[in-house]
């Protein structure tokens, strides 16, 4: 952060702002300060049903979110451009091979936009990650979307299978709502068959889980996005670094393919916060790798427990997991809620799956006695 801008907040005020920031973010907003919610619906919930990092953004994220109050009223071209040197920095990609985003589900909305067509459709799967498919609705652009497998993992083949005449081809690996994972070999060749098979077809594959995966047959895609043209990798600050509430991602590709989404985004979507935070996040050695192990244990935890319980748990590489509840998700969800415990929306077609996304440890503890009690 160049010490030439104006810095009153950063030099006298940020430590202040930040120490009084942190019980709120990293304690799920205003009740952690005040033992009362800012929403009054939330108040008391454990809140496990948008796969959101329990611990907030990282000390260090919050200083530099408190640091840059100061810049708040001016356009955020210093900051994104700190952030685009310091993602390109820890990825060991050119800078040019980066395009940001207001999360990352703004650049799957952009993709569509710009990928898909009247006569070039988008494939993706059913259920996954729903913007690509909404996006296609809302446009009244053709989309096709296989059913996951029988272990509930991408169909790679029935993918394959509706991609002729394509423009579009979105795997989300890991898989969310599924958590789900495909071993790199398998992504690499469905990506090279789909590009056979629709040779005007943009390959996006989602890696907003990356950091969470201990999978020794999984690693990124983004090496094969710098080599290949036709391939683009998505990544977000919503996972592992907790920033969901600041809405920040990026996808990363060849410059001449990115240049095709540019005209889509607005100006400036990135906010200075945001920028801020992250390049702070991205600056603290050890970081990603301290709350993927948090994240574990919880999720190791939580998977006992249902698997104590009878019921079936989808194997995860995500901050969430998949039961199957043998019962309909909403009067489950719903039951749930009324003991103060938040999860997942339903996913049809699995319709007696429900989705849970990983608390604190504490946190999963507490769910936990909900959960006995309604599934008894």
């Amino acid at each position: 952060m160049a010490m030439n801008r104006r810095s009153f907040l950063r030099t006298v005020g940020a430590a202040g702002v930040a120490s009084g920031l942190l019980p709120m973010v990293r304690g799920r907003g205003l009740e952690a300060a005040t033992g009362g919610s800012p929403l009054p619906w939330l108040a008391g919930d454990i809140r496990l049903d948008s796969n959101e990092n329990p611990y907030g953004p990282s000390p260090e994220a919050l200083k530099a979110i408190a640091g840059w109050y100061g810049e708040a009223g001016r356009y955020p071209d210093f900051v994104v451009r700190d952030l685009r040197a310091a993602v390109a920095k820890s990825l060991g990609v050119p800078e040019d091979a980066l395009l940001f985003g207001c999360g990352s589900g703004e650049l799957l909305k952009i993709a569509v936009e710009a990928f898909v067509a009247p006569d070039r459709h988008a494939v993706t799967a059913s259920p996954t990650f729903e913007t690509i498919q909404s996006r296609a609705t809302s446009l009244r652009l053709p989309f096709k979307a296989p059913r996951v497998d029988g272990s509930l993992r991408l169909d790679l083949d029935a993918m394959v299978a509706a991609s002729p005449g394509a423009g579009l081809a979105f795997l989300c690996n890991p898989n969310n709502p599924t958590g789900t994972l495909h071993p790199t070999a398998a992504i690499e060749d469905a990506t090279a068959r789909i590009l056979k098979a629709a040779p005007e077809a943009i390959v996006l594959i989602d890696e907003a889980y990356f950091e969470y995966v201990d999978d020794p047959g999984y690693r990124t895609m983004i090496p094969l996005a710098l080599a290949e043209p036709r391939v683009i990798v998505a990544r977000t600050f919503s996972k592992i670094h907790g920033m969901a509430g600041l809405r920040l991602g990026y996808v990363v590709g060849q410059a001449k393919t990115l240049e095709r989404m540019r005209p889509h985004i607005a100006p400036n979507n990135v906010n200075v916060l945001a920028a801020g935070a992250a390049t702070a996040s991205l600056g603290v050695a050890g970081h990603a790798e301290s709350e993927a192990r948090k994240n574990l244990g919880a999720r190791e935890w939580t998977t006992r427990l249902f698997t104590d319980l009878g019921y079936t748990v989808v194997p995860s590489q995500t901050n969430f997991v998949m039961v199957d509840i043998r019962r309909p998700v909403p009067a489950f969800r719903e039951a749930c809620r009324a003991r103060g415990v938040a999860v997942g929306r339903p996913f049809p077609p699995l319709d007696s799956y429900a989705r849970i996304s990983m608390g604190t440890m504490e946190e999963m503890q507490r769910a936990a006695v909900v959960f006995r009690e309604i599934l008894a």
